[in-house]
């Protein structure tokens, strides 16, 4: 894969992460239809990690909750690993 096509890509899952962690709070405040916790955090498996750790602590979101506060951040130290492994074999 072309790393430019990997660049985009992130991109675009970490704007798509950080809008809807701040949509899912701003209807928590209205006390309306929420997005699934399980689609925020498959976003987060999918390279959304970084827009999810700074939508939580920006928004005050889901700071709370163990599958996050810990999840989150345990999703994004095992992709920083996978990519280090694999920048390495590259070598």
């Amino acid at each position: 894969m072309p790393i430019r096509l990997l660049l985009y890509y992130l991109l675009a899952v970490n704007a798509l992460t950080f809008i809807l962690y701040g949509l899912d709070k701003w209807k928590a405040h209205r006390k309306q239809w929420r997005i699934p916790e399980a689609v925020l955090l498959w976003l987060a498996a999918f390279g959304g990690s970084p827009a999810a750790l700074v939508a939580m602590h920006l928004f005050h979101h889901k700071t709370l909750h163990k599958k996050f506060r810990y999840g989150v951040p345990a999703i994004m130290f095992a992709q920083i690993a996978v990519a280090v492994f694999f920048l390495l074999l590259r070598k």
